[in-house]
């Protein structure tokens, strides 16, 4: 079997309002959000790893960083941009987003698993229940990116198309829960900080 490039885009481009900061730059234990989700990305072996942009520039080294300048429209125009990103070598791109730093690299790797073994789109779920990373193989990204709008990212799409999906459970790899407010970071924070590392090493 021919081996399937598989590529990371990272959505950072919001400027979290309710935070009162970018989500991108929040740090937990003096770690960016940003750069503990590229190191999601990259631990789940994905590559190229694109992070797509908007209310900041975050110059990381290693990753193809993108501005959306219609990041104010929402979450849809961040994954068009990054859809519109991806080189012709990539098969199938892994999309995540910025403010979830409780997800494992063990998620991509059961997305990854399902798209070799055949799946079209594989949705991370916790206890049946759909959330993030998602997968998506090139012969949809142009139907993704045309359901992309607003604040509902590939949403709409995978709604849309149910009999491409395949669920992928992940609740025994990580926990999705979203970083909002400044309640959240600290509940998260605390979470990380008692679990320890939430990233594996190769």
């Amino acid at each position: 079997m021919t081996h399937s490039r598989i590529a990371g885009i990272l959505l950072a481009a919001g400027q979290g309002s309710r935070l009162g900061q970018p989500k991108a730059l929040v740090e937990i234990d003096g770690q960016p959000l940003a750069t503990r989700a590229i190191g999601l990305l990259r631990a789940g072996r994905t590559d190229p790893v694109i992070v797509v942009t908007g209310a900041v520039s975050l110059g990381l080294p290693g990753v193809i960083e993108v501005h959306n300048p219609d990041w104010r429209t929402g979450m849809g125009s961040s994954l068009r941009v990054g859809l519109a990103t991806l080189p012709d070598s990539v098969d199938a791109a892994v999309i995540a987003l910025v403010d979830q730093p409780l997800i494992g690299p063990q998620a991509i790797w059961r997305l990854i698993a399902a798209y070799q073994a055949g799946a079209a789109v594989a949705v991370a779920s916790y206890a049946g229940q759909p959330r993030n990373p998602v997968l998506i193989a090139r012969a949809h990204w142009q139907a993704a990116a045309a359901a992309a709008v607003g604040d509902t990212g590939a949403r709409q799409f995978l709604r849309a198309h149910p009999e491409l999906v395949t669920e992928v459970e992940c609740g025994d790899t990580g926990r999705p829960d979203d970083l909002d407010t400044s309640a959240d970071l600290d509940r998260i924070a605390g979470l990380i900080r008692g679990s320890g590392p939430v990233i594996a090493q190769d």
